[in-house]
């Protein structure tokens, strides 16, 4: 953060009338003294009680949103507004303790007079970009306040005419530089500009593999391609609990998965681990585009850090003015511009696969990300890796949420398919025969899990006519043969042709040379070495010419290999280089350098390809020398491996399985993930209903990663097992798996029924059937309402949760289900009417409706009623309005200020939480209070509790929770409360308001 900024955003007339609220208004007389005034005299706080604490904290609370309404960088982290208020309320308070002369202290400056106020003051308990923030903001109040000081009085000095004008100087500069921000010069400016619209035109395109665009090229349409996956939390502790990285947004019960393009408006620090494939690479593109394109001037500004490009040659990891490095505006920003950027808070720094760097330098790269952590804080960082290539809370210590790439589930896979025959304009047709082939054959389903392989399967059916692989190993050879001969000679081009063999002898070699030195990038000076040596081996590679002829013909004609810059080559994706490794370590009889690299992450998907091309005996030396190695790892690797091993002695396998039973069941939940991408023949070493609650949980997280047909009826085992955090995994899983058979297998038998049940399609909704009795349902925004109508009518439900609903201006479809006893309405923009819900047997009730919908006769027809939450958006209402056979238990007001007259006859309320801006409307208010003999807790306004304390006879309160603004009771009021309530607890109720 360039902290001089903030001491220039607060022109003289937007700041003078706040600072002369701290300041008791002058009395009659001409003010002729003989000697200066004493600051605390006139301060409007302690016993002049002119500005309360709450008035004070008000004002920080605009000085605080004036500095920072102003155009350019914001010099604070979104979140901390409410933080630095609080404690420039409490450093202004101290005005009142200082014993200086206004003399002393114009003469002393503003920022030693500042320096004062925060000497009297406590500590702010900021942390330091917010410190810094607040400090700057107290030097420039300060100044307007020596300003103030300076005209306040009749008398002044002689000796401060001089100081008065050079005070009255400065202000007329401030308000000057502020009609001139950005502050940065118009280099800065311009060249910001001209980066963001290339980031945006080369970062807008994928490649599409296996079909051509015009104008010849595989590039897809960012816009097109990107589908929206989901990421999951990794909880992780804090204050000695677990807690969920990212916070839930739907049912609030363990950690829920999040929208990927959503994880850093979550999450300033994001560590997000993802398979070979998943789309790391593709959300880190879209999130440079989407915010090159959409950012206003002086917003984020984007830096994509490709490891694999910054680290080929073993180079140190770039500074910040190397971030350009790798592209094509490298040495032309303004100098000191990325550091600018940077120091403003304004980057958001995207550094792709940490994994893709050698495991021996991934220390020396994390001391590189916390020294720029440490010396730019305040921007959004995003680092992709691998799920096994860094340990847990890698990066935990430096404040990252660690997240991972959800398989996409059916609906995802459907959506992928659409928009890849669109963009391929293969017709849908061909579209709908792929669709009902995922549906009927599994195998081919649980390939589908990424984008990469989904892409892959698109362009196969398409070029096979409908034609596909049935396994991993016979999806990538096919793929290849597409890409290496097939395309070019299904459409008739006029080329010199080679057969498939001798290219990939060619690649391969590259491959395993990138795999060797564990790199994804090599020099073309380097692959040309590489391809002149070894084409005396296959000479009908040379009908392509010299070496350079034939590199080009691999970059120009195959879409294999590509060039990230002039210099430098790569594989078009991972997955190929590893199988293309895979198979010259099988030609080379490289089988032990394979399995001395068992523990490297990066060989793990290169031995797995290398079982799966290998003969019967390259098989089973590579499983047993897995074995001999008997680490956990390498006894994984070898459990992985039998899905490739088509042939294999049995007794082999056995062995096998006996090493892998001292893994199984999972040791906790990272295990049971790794253990569940092994696939669906872990199932039958899983055990059923484990012995206890812990091994049934990880039993059931590793079932449902596998994603297969078969899981579905091990997961069905649980259907009745009564731990909730297993029933909050059967129901959150489901739309991996063929939604309609796992509906009637799974859900349909649970006992009792899932309470929480999300609903994200329209399709989802429709395989629901069955429920031995009514379940909880949370239905998001994709759900229309005549599809929840249709549903409703032949399935009743216990619970319903309307997400972002739009459904009309009237609840009518809900009206007669006497099923109903849950009911949350979070955003419903056309609402109008709540008539239909009349005569409901509600017991649970929580409205967030976002308009003033009338909610008294609704709320006179619920008997039943137990909890009652209300936020914004509610219309008129009464106590008086509640149903007198209703016996409540428990109110939460938090958006309501209401008359408490009706409240005494509720006497079975337990829980009462009045909201932050209810006050008491005197002393009927407390009489209603007094009257609820059972209530055991209440939660009310700091300005309350004075009266609550000295009016209110509650004799079974156990809590009293606080709204207050700055988080700092008053000591007496404290004492008072807690002399009322002896036996209460007295808690705050954290919050952040707006003035």
């Amino acid at each position: 953060m360039d902290a001089s900024v903030v001491g220039i955003r607060l022109a003289s007339g937007v700041l003078m009338p706040l600072v002369k609220k701290l300041f008791r208004g002058e009395g009659a007389g001409a003010g002729l003294i003989d000697r200066p005034v004493r600051i605390s005299s006139y301060v409007s706080l302690r016993e002049q009680r002119v500005l309360s604490q709450a008035d004070l904290r008000r004002l920080a609370d605009k000085l605080v949103a004036e500095a920072l309404r102003a155009p350019g960088e914001q010099p604070l982290p979104p979140g901390e507004e409410a933080g630095v208020a609080a404690a420039l309320a409490v450093t202004l308070h101290s005005l009142g303790d200082l014993a200086l002369q206004d003399a002393q202290a114009v003469e002393m400056g503003a920022r030693a007079f500042a320096a004062e106020l925060r000497k009297a003051a406590p500590p702010t308990g900021l942390g330091r970009d917010a410190e810094l923030f607040h400090d700057r903001l107290l030097e420039t109040t300060c100044l307007h306040i020596l300003h103030f000081f300076t005209t306040r009085s009749t008398y002044i000095p002689a000796a401060l005419v001089e100081q008065t004008r050079r005070l009255d100087e400065a202000l007329r500069k401030i308000d000057a530089l502020l009609a001139r921000i950005p502050r940065q010069d118009g280099r800065d400016t311009e060249f910001e500009a001209r980066y963001l619209e290339y980031l945006v035109k080369r970062h807008n395109t994928l490649t599409i593999f296996g079909i051509d665009l015009a104008p010849g090229s595989a590039r897809w349409p960012l816009d097109l391609a990107y589908v929206s996956l989901e990421a999951t939390p990794r909880p992780r502790r804090t204050g000695g609990e677990a807690s969920s990285a990212v916070p839930a947004q739907g049912p609030a019960h363990g950690p829920t998965p999040v929208s990927t393009e959503d994880v850093l408006a979550l999450e300033p620090r994001v560590l997000l681990r993802g398979e070979a494939g998943s789309g790391k690479t593709t959300l880190i593109q879209w999130l440079a585009v989407s915010t090159a394109r959409d950012e206003p001037e002086g917003g984020l500004v984007p830096f994509v850090l490709p490891v694999r490009s910054l680290t080929r040659y073993s180079e140190r990891l770039p500074a910040p003015e190397d971030f350009l490095v790798a592209t094509a505006l490298k040495g032309l920003p303004p100098e000191g511009w990325e550091s600018r950027v940077l120091g403003a808070g304004r980057g958001l720094v995207l550094v792709d696969g940490i994994d893709e760097i050698p495991e021996g330098e991934r220390d020396r790269a994390r001391d590189w990300l916390t020294d720029l952590l440490a010396a730019y804080p305040g921007n959004r960082w995003l680092v992709t890796s691998r799920p096994s290539a860094v340990r847990q809370d890698w990066l935990a210590s430096e404040g990252f949420a660690e997240l991972t790439l959800s398989p996409m589930n059916r609906a995802d896979v459907a959506g992928f398919v659409t928009r890849w025959h669109r963009a391929a304009e293969a017709g849908e047709e061909l579209r709908d025969q792929l669709l009902a082939s995922l549906a009927t054959k599994p195998e081919l389903a649980r390939l589908a899990t990424n984008p990469l392989l989904c892409g892959l399967i698109c362009a196969l059916h398409r070029e096979r006519h409908g034609f596909l692989p049935s396994g991993r190993k016979e999806l990538y050879t096919a793929a290849l043969s597409m890409l290496l001969h097939r395309r070019d000679r299904e459409r008739e081009l006029r080329l010199t042709e080679l057969a498939e063999e001798p290219q990939l002898q060619l690649l391969q070699r590259l491959a395993y040379w990138l795999i060797r030195n564990g790199r994804t990038q090599i020099s073309r000076k380097r692959a040309e070495e590489l391809i002149s040596g070894a084409l005396p081996a296959v000479p009908a590679a040379q009908v392509l010419g010299e070496a350079p002829a034939v590199l080009r013909h691999f970059l120009e004609r195959t879409g294999l290999l590509r060039a990230p810059t002039e210099d430098t080559l790569e594989f078009v994706h991972r997955t190929f280089q590893d199988f293309l490794g895979a198979r010259a370590a099988l030609d080379e009889g490289g089988l032990g350098e394979l399995t001395r690299h068992a523990d490297d992450d990066q060989w793990e998907d290169v031995i797995r390809m290398a079982v799966a091309q290998g003969r019967p005996h390259d098989r089973a030396a590579i499983i047993g020398d897995l074995l001999v190695r008997d680490s956990d790892r390498s006894v994984l690797l070898a459990l992985a491996s039998l899905e490739y091993a088509t042939e294999l002695d049995p007794g082999l396998r056995q062995d096998v399985h006996k090493a892998a039973l001292r893994l199984i069941p999972p040791r906790n939940e990272e295990a049971a993930h790794t253990l569940g991408r092994i696939g669906p023949l872990i199932l039958e070493l899983l055990p059923y209903n484990g012995k206890t609650v812990r091994v049934a949980r990880l039993s059931v997280i590793a079932a449902a990663e596998t994603g297969s047909e078969a899981a579905v009826g091990y997961l069905a085992g649980y259907c009745g097992h009564p731990d909730e955090e297993i029933r909050r995994t059967l129901t959150r899983v489901w739309e991996r798996f063929d939604t309609r058979q796992y509906a009637t297998e799974v859900l349909a038998r649970m006992v009792p029924p899932p309470d929480d049940l999300v609903i994200g399609s329209e399709a989802a909704l429709d395989a629901l059937t069955g429920f031995i009795g009514p379940p909880g349902l949370f239905v998001g925004d994709q759900v229309s309402r005549a599809a929840l109508t249709r549903f409703l009518a032949r399935q009743p439900v216990a619970g319903l949760t309307l997400w972002h609903f739009d459904g009309g201006s009237d609840a009518g479809f809900l009206r007669g289900h006497t099923s109903l006893r849950r009911l949350t309405i979070n955003a419903w923009p056309k609402l109008r009417d709540l008539s239909a819900l009349h005569g409901l047997p509600l017991e649970e009730v929580t409205l967030y409706l976002g308009n003033d919908v009338p909610l008294g006769p609704a709320l006179a027809g619920w008997p039943r009623l137990r909890a009652l939450k209300l936020y914004s958006g509610h219309g008129p209402w009464s106590f008086a309005d509640f149903s007198p056979e209703a016996r409540p238990e428990e109110l939460e007001l938090d958006e309501a200020d209401p008359d408490l007259a009706g409240l005494g006859r509720l006497t079975s309320l337990q829980r009462l939480w009045l909201g932050f801006d209810w006050r008491p409307g005197g002393k009927g208010a407390w009489e209603e209070l007094s009257a609820l003999a059972n209530l055991r807790e209440i939660a009310v306004h700091t300005s309350a509790m004075a009266g609550l304390a000295a009016c209110a006879g509650l004799p079974s309160i156990r809590t009293v929770r606080v709204y207050d603004e700055d988080e700092a009771w008053d000591p007496a009021l404290r004492a008072q409360v807690a002399h009322r309530f002896p036996e209460a607890e007295l808690t705050l109720v954290p919050q952040t308001y707006d003035t």
